[in-house]
């Protein structure tokens, strides 16, 4: 994926002003037969950086034959799924930079700067993501890595968002979009959202393929549109 990305950098097509990060599940079919025997947490219940986040994600041993043991039930909405999640960061075309995987009841803001170290996001860049990100922790980490804070701002207990964040929040929701686009592609060209395999290793290494192949079928419309661009 690093010489793909390369390859593609080398015909400046990459769009390097903003990035924007976010992470969805891919659901494991080797799921318990039976009554879940994990704890379910609810998604983005819990942020990464409160002190009972650790024990929300606790995890009770499942001994049943077939089932993918490294896999974890997540709530979203009503429903409970089992299986990773795929934290990714793209750029402002939506090409994938870097990926992580994690089980699914692993909080979506948690493998947050492992991505930015990983994508080599340089200082200056702006980072957009939803209010699940937000935290006192990761505007701490941004300032010091000379990283714009384009984290949506998140309400507290007896302290809504002004008028002036509620704004700011709109504005990000609409330049955000491509990574969602990525991974509704991805889910309509590759059917990602079930994984054919079993471990993290294994899930990690789908996610990593997906990146790759998403990337390449993006390629030839972006070159034609930059020939056009340089042309005129």
């Amino acid at each position: 994926m690093a010489e793909i990305n390369r390859q593609i950098q080398a015909y400046d097509i990459t769009v390097k002003q903003g990035c924007h990060v976010d992470a969805s599940i891919t659901q494991s079919p080797r799921k318990p037969k039976t009554r879940p025997a994990y704890e379910v947490v609810s998604d983005r219940e819990e942020r990464d950086d409160e002190a009972n986040a650790q024990l929300e994600m606790r995890v009770i041993e499942v001994t049943q034959p077939g089932v993918d043991t490294e896999a974890r039930w997540v709530k979203k909405g009503d429903k409970s799924l089992f299986g990773y999640k795929q934290h990714t960061v793209v750029d402002g075309n939506g090409l994938v930079a870097a990926v992580e995987t994690t089980a699914a009841n692993c909080h979506d803001s948690k493998p947050l700067l492992d991505l930015l170290d990983k994508a080599n996001i340089q200082p200056g860049t702006r980072i957009h993501a939803d209010k699940a990100y937000s935290s006192q922790k990761h505007r701490d980490a941004l300032r010091s890595r000379g990283i714009k804070n384009g984290i949506q701002d998140k309400a507290t207990k007896n302290n809504p968002l002004s008028p002036r964040q509620l704004q700011r929040n709109r504005i990000i929701t609409k330049v955000r979009y491509v990574v969602e686009r990525t991974f509704g592609s991805q889910a309509r060209w590759f059917n990602a959202k079930i994984l054919r395999y079993c471990s993290l290793a294994k899930a990690h290494t789908w996610h990593i393929l997906l990146a790759m192949a998403y990337n390449l079928k993006r390629l030839p419309k972006l070159f034609a549109k930059r020939q056009m661009v340089t042309q005129t």
